[in-house]
């Protein structure tokens, strides 16, 4: 089915056509949810900083400019080897002069030590997760005490979404989400509705609780 296909691509966008239609997509859908996210993580200069599902780099690009102090440092996860290369030349610049790294690789085994990132955002990105509750204890082990994770997401989409037959088979409840964040010994996980251009979006919050 197509729906099933748009799916598909929409969690692990490929090179050529699709890749490509997505990519532009997401540049004009997600920058707002993205710089936002990014706001609201309230990245301090020199904080490590870690970005899940980066695609086409939007996210990393704000984040990047609040990096402006030793040690910040920026690492971006994506499981798109066509984002991964898209997002790359978007910042090449930075990664060259080694403030950003980049990985090709899923949630469920983040390629970083353990404690070592203050801060760590993603937008639309947890309903393609394989296991949510995986995935959320891998960012509780790469995060320092007292960090905090921040997601945004436009609820009412994505129920348009699933009413049109996409993201079937997939765990895109928010609420599922923030059962998986506390269970896996994140506190004060909550969501909090923000307007959007005369609309609504959302952001969960989650803090990795203090030693």
């Amino acid at each position: 089915m197509l729906a099933d296909r748009i799916t598909r691509h929409l969690g692990n966008p490929s090179h050529g056509l699709w890749g490509w239609i997505l990519k532009k997509f997401f540049e004009r859908n997600n920058r707002f949810l993205e710089a936002t996210a990014v706001k609201l993580c309230n990245i301090q200069p020199g904080n490590v900083v870690l970005e899940l599902g980066f695609g086409p780099g939007l996210g990393l690009q704000e984040a990047a400019r609040r990096l402006t102090h030793p040690p910040g440092k920026l690492y971006g996860l994506d499981i798109s080897e066509y984002m991964h290369d898209v997002a790359s030349e978007r910042m090449r610049a930075e990664i060259q002069a080694g403030k950003v790294k980049l990985f090709v690789g899923s949630v469920e085994q983040i390629p970083l030590e353990e404690g070592v990132v203050d801060r760590v955002y993603h937008c639309n990105c947890y309903y393609f997760w394989p296991d949510l509750r995986v995935g959320s204890r891998e960012i509780r082990r790469v995060m320092k005490p007292g960090g905090l994770m921040v997601t945004t997401l436009r609820l009412e989409l994505l129920q348009k979404m699933v009413a049109a037959g996409l993201l079937k088979g997939t765990k895109w409840q928010p609420e599922l989400y923030m059962e998986a964040l506390l269970e896996s010994g994140f506190v004060d996980v909550r969501m909090e509705d923000h307007p959007m251009n005369g609309e609504m979006f959302q952001a969960i919050f989650a803090a990795a609780k203090e030693a």
